[in-house]
């Protein structure tokens, strides 16, 4: 007798049928049952933010949430960020600014940054570097991720004043 329970996770616009025990993470499902390695586990503790994805419009670290609760609801991930060729503003200004040396935490940042600047686009520097400091990262210091998303919060604003106006 299996204990396994069958839902369809969509992540990125694509739906994956797979069968998990109940206690599985989100993030172990993203990366075994779904092949999208590009979510890292870091802490397992939802201390760090490396695993941060977006779950029905909301930052959430994957470790912490079984795959079963993200049925029904979108998850984006980092592979869903760029439109075919071309990066997201975010991952743009990550690399134009050198907001990553190892790269093991970038995913995490770069889905909590996007989900924040989509949600607060005008969001102060104050608020903004309040948000960040929830992740971890063990080489840059920090100062080049900021940066690169203060830029980015700014490529993003210019944009969206010129389709609206």
């Amino acid at each position: 007798m299996s204990n396994k329970i069958d839902l369809t996770l969509n992540i990125n616009g694509q739906d994956h049928a797979v069968s998990v025990e109940p206690r599985k993470t989100l993030v172990d499902a993203i990366r075994e049952d779904c092949a999208l390695t590009g979510t890292h586990i870091g802490c397992e503790h939802g201390v760090c933010g490396a695993c941060t994805v977006i779950v029905g419009g909301e930052a959430v670290r994957s470790c912490l949430m079984f795959a079963v609760q993200a049925q029904g609801k979108p998850i984006r991930t980092v592979e869903g960020l760029a439109s075919g060729k071309t990066l997201h503003p975010l991952q743009r200004s990550f690399m134009a600014h050198h907001g990553l040396q190892c790269g093991f935490c970038t995913p995490g940042f770069l889905m909590l940054a996007v989900n924040t600047l989509e949600k607060n686009p005008a969001i102060g520097d104050e608020e903004l570097l309040d948000v960040l400091s929830s992740n971890l990262c063990r080489c840059t210091g920090y100062q080049n991720i900021i940066l690169a998303v203060k830029a980015a919060r700014e490529d993003m604003r210019t944009k969206e004043e010129a389709v609206a106006g």
